[in-house]
Order: C-alpha cells, then structure tokens, then sequence
C-alpha cells in the first residue's frame, strides 16, 4: 500500500469562504476524515423518522432531508472540481448557488433513508477518486467560482462542510440529543 501524503492546504489555496470549513478538519489526511465520517453522519440520522426530517428550525430554513440533499450535491461539486483540477484541466470552474439548487432537487418529497443512501454513493465515489491522486495532483491549483483553489483545499473542504452542518443539524435542529 501506496502512502498518502496530502498536506494542509495554504492560505492561498483556500477560497476565502471555506477557510472555517477546512479549519474544522485539524486531522492530516482528509482522505481518511470522509471514510469515517459517513457512518458518523448516518449514524446520527438513522433514528429520525422521514416526519422528523421535514423539521426546520425557523421558518425559511432547510429541513433536516434538504439539509442532507445540500451535502450531497456539494460533495459532488466540489469532487467534480479536484478531478478536473487534478487531472490538469486548467478551465476556470463555474460557481453555482446553493440555495438555487434545495428547492429544484425536490428532497422533502424522498424519504430520509433514500437521502442518506445517496450522501453513502456520492462519498463512495470521492473517495474512491481521492485514492488515485498521487503527490503532483493533490498541489495541482485551478479556479473554482473565481478564486484559485488546490485539490487538497477542495478535499478538506469536503469534510469540513460536512461537520458544519452536522454541528447545526446538532444544536440548531437538535438531532442526536444537541444542544
């Protein structure tokens, strides 16, 4: 078996509105942060019923189920990114408009475990894409939403905004017994 050296991303690799993500994620190898952290977060979900999910803290706020449809779609984009940026692309990647995405992807009409179902595919095929990047791809930059970005911000960003939302799903939504 093959060693994974990562690396912490530096200061100008990180698009300024993910630095609070990637600080959520102090361990070395994000890699090994996404593997674990899945059955974490189903773990935490597997108890609600789908009529526990519909909640939102206030009013205008996602449901629980939008809330796990938002980190799928994110984890795609953003490993969508480190493939292109990894493999060298050096095409400037669009943004796109979370909020714009939770009401079209109609995840409050799908049940709980169908959503976690597809937050476990869509991290099974990150990780098993972060696996093949070697020392060259995981320093490779490009230019995601109009800032520059590395492969290894984009995947300590995975991780990290997955724990952002899990800490509000814990105090905010109190799920799990939070605060």
């Amino acid at each position: 078996m093959k060693t994974r050296t990562v690396g912490r991303p530096e200061p100008d690799e990180i698009p300024s509105p993910w630095v609070g993500y990637i600080k959520r994620v102090p361990e070395p190898d994000p890699v090994i942060v996404c593997a674990a952290q899945i059955e974490e977060t189903a773990n935490l979900l597997r108890p609600l019923s789908d009529a526990d999910a519909m909640y939102r803290y206030d009013r205008g706020k996602w449901s629980i189920k939008e809330v796990v449809g938002h980190l799928s779609d994110i984890e795609r984009i953003m490993a969508y990114r480190a493939l292109r940026i990894a493999r060298g692309d050096t095409t400037a990647l669009p943004g796109f408009d979370e909020n714009a995405y939770v009401p079209v992807g109609k995840f409050d009409t799908r049940s709980l475990a169908d959503l976690v179902g597809e937050l476990r595919t869509a991290r099974a095929a990150t990780l098993a894409l972060l696996r093949t990047f070697d020392a060259d791809a995981w320093v490779r930059r490009g230019t995601a939403n109009g800032k520059p970005v590395s492969v290894r911000a984009l995947a300590f960003m995975i991780p990290g905004h997955e724990r952002h939302h899990v800490e509000i799903l814990k105090t905010r939504y109190r799920v799990g017994g939070g605060a």
